[in-house]
């Protein structure tokens, strides 16, 4: 793709760049950003670029998941986000809420709440 990531100035890929900046000064260990597909190998490029490890996990035909930040909390997105997110049993749904930094006492609500619902 001739378009550097740089010529493009979509709000989409700001909020991506703020997201590598954040990953890069210690404030996140992992992100979770859901893109539009038209800017995946943009993202990965210059995920690559940076050396910062990721995994894309397709939504639908228009969106990718992708999960980026240190390697050990990218070798347990592989083996644990094997399907589509809301298809998570609510311990894995809590384990990736706190992975990715999500308020603790916020996650045990979501978690008990399904639990509570039988939702798995």
């Amino acid at each position: 793709m001739t378009t550097q990531l740089s010529e493009i100035h979509s709000t989409e890929l700001k909020v991506f760049m703020n997201h590598i900046y954040e990953f890069k000064k210690g404030v996140r260990r992992m992100v979770l950003y859901t893109v539009n597909r038209k800017y995946e190998a943009l993202a990965v490029d210059r995920l690559r670029r940076q050396n910062i490890d990721f995994m894309v996990q397709p939504v639908d035909s228009r969106k990718v998941n992708l999960f980026f930040g240190r390697s050990e909390c990218i070798h347990a997105i592989r083996r644990m986000v094997t399907r589509p997110l809301n298809q998570l049993t609510p311990e894995e749904d809590f384990i990736l809420g706190a992975m990715l930094g999500y308020d603790i006492c916020a996650q045990c609500e979501r978690y008990c709440l399904r639990k509570s619902r039988g939702t798995s």
